[in-house]
């Protein structure tokens, strides 16, 4: 398998079948795209039409970031065109999902709550976690101090 990403700043690179590249040649490559990005101004909208015209055909797009970096009406139409074969997503622009959500209207899209952070797993060493940090606040051993 390659796995490739794309970050705006040069990363290290930890296995050999890791590649960097650049966000055009993410684009052109990927079988799978998954986003991991964070919201701001040059991200909101980053999935669009001009965006998705450079993906492979039968692209597959996961999103458990944020709801804004797509633009759900160019995703909803690039998934009834067949230019993306399937869009699985725990988050949308406006949460709950309005019922007029282009995504609604999609074939292949596959929406769940937003819960890709919340394996039981994560809410037991979440839950530890937290049991361990009281305790140690209590005892005046203070654990992960920022300030």
């Amino acid at each position: 398998m390659k796995v490739i990403f794309y970050n705006h700043r040069p990363k290290k690179v930890p296995e050999p079948w890791i590649q960097q590249v650049s966000f055009d040649e993410l684009l052109r490559q990927s079988d799978v795209l998954s986003l991991h990005v964070i919201q701001t101004p040059e991200t909101i909208d980053l999935i669009n039409n001009d965006t998705i015209a450079e993906m492979k055909n039968g692209v597959i797009i996961l999103n458990t970031a944020r709801g804004k970096l797509v633009n759900e009406a160019d995703i909803r139409n690039a998934l009834n065109e067949g230019k993306i074969y399937a869009y699985a997503t725990d988050v949308v622009k406006g949460e709950p999902i309005a019922s007029d959500s282009p995504l609604l209207q999609a074939k292949n899209c596959y929406i769940t709550p937003h819960i890709a952070w919340a394996p039981y797993e994560t809410r037991d060493r979440l839950l530890h976690m937290t049991v361990d940090n009281i305790k140690a606040y209590l005892s005046g051993d203070l654990k992960n101090v920022i300030n």
